[in-house]
């Protein structure tokens, strides 16, 4: 066990989370979507440092975060169905899945041997002022034990991964809540998960809806796991009331101990969902009852991390 520093959101603490990186070692930090958990994606030993501080499998590949568009094509092979969605979405919740060039320089831990890298530049000040201190690549999952529910304040992190990293850089809660939208453009637009960016806007852009393979036969972005997410209590979805000894998350006109937006938000829920679902499992109650969530817009993001989070246990 170390001591795991929590650091101010400063000029003092982002240049002792960025030196901390540079000597291999591993920093949580936000992103609009949720904390991540950062190692220079150049760096070996300190990518293998995620998975064991983790416990993630190590054919699940990272995200690698990057200042900007530019400094992504260091690392992948651009094209123009690229450029298209990094100037609508970028810096934002969207991660590309890419060809790694050759010269890319990377880990082979981040791609987990894939021929392609996913990719994304976040839209969190703290995330890229912590880049543009650190300059280089960051490999970064979520900051979080590995299936767990994923981290929205560095509480969360502090409680999953306290003592197991250097440092968590503290910027207060997340405001999308939900891990970002992932986009295979290495053949035919394929959506590989559901998150902070709402499908029908890239189906917008497209012009065509991308081809969803959101149960694939192999692992080959982040977020793939069929269990994933999860709480200590089982999970049930689609309840109107709580059974006996359950705790009920509500949603919209669906009371409960905790409701994801008592106005029927969809964004609203998408950034409750997670905060929600740590405080629920900390009743240790028998179970966790769900309201039903529209299968529509952020909705898809929230039912697929629920469903995860529902799913049996490995």
């Amino acid at each position: 066990m170390i001591s795991t520093e929590t650091l101010r959101p400063d000029a003092a603490g982002i240049s002792r989370a960025a030196g901390y990186l540079a000597q291999g070692r591993l920093v949580a930090f936000p992103t609009e979507t949720v904390y991540g958990l950062g190692a220079d994606a150049r760096n070996s030993l300190a990518v293998a440092g995620i998975f064991e501080a983790k416990g993630r499998p190590r054919f699940n590949p990272l995200i690698v975060h990057v200042g900007s568009a530019d400094l992504a094509r260091r690392y992948v092979t651009w094209s123009d169905q690229a450029e298209a969605m990094a100037r609508a979405f970028w810096p934002g919740p969207m991660t590309l899945v890419l060809p790694l060039r050759a010269d890319a320089g990377l880990s082979d831990l981040v791609t987990a041997g894939l021929p392609s890298l996913a990719i994304r530049v976040p839209a969190h000040p703290l995330a890229q002022a912590l880049l543009t201190a650190f300059d280089g690549p960051v490999a970064a999952p979520s900051a979080n034990p590995s299936g767990r529910i994923s981290p929205t304040t560095a509480a969360h992190v502090l409680a999953g991964l306290g003592g197991r990293i250097a440092a968590v850089l503290d910027g207060g809660p997340c405001t999308v809540g939900l891990e970002s939208t992932i986009l295979s453009l290495t053949g035919t637009p394929t959506l590989l998960r559901y998150g902070g960016l709402a499908i029908e806007a890239i189906t917008a852009l497209l012009g065509t809806p991308p081809v969803q393979e959101t149960s694939p036969h192999s692992i080959t972005a982040p977020g793939q796991m069929v269990s994933h997410y999860a709480p200590d209590a089982p999970v049930q979805l689609n309840m109107d009331t709580a059974p006996e000894g359950a705790v009920m998350l509500g949603f919209g006109a669906v009371e409960g101990d905790l409701n994801l937006s008592p106005t029927g938000s969809l964004t609203e829920a998408a950034a409750n969902l997670f905060p929600h679902l740590h405080r629920l499992d900390a009743l240790n109650a028998a179970m966790i009852a769900v309201a039903p969530i529209p299968e529509t817009g952020l909705g898809r993001a929230i039912n697929d991390r629920l469903r995860r989070a529902a799913a049996p246990r490995p």
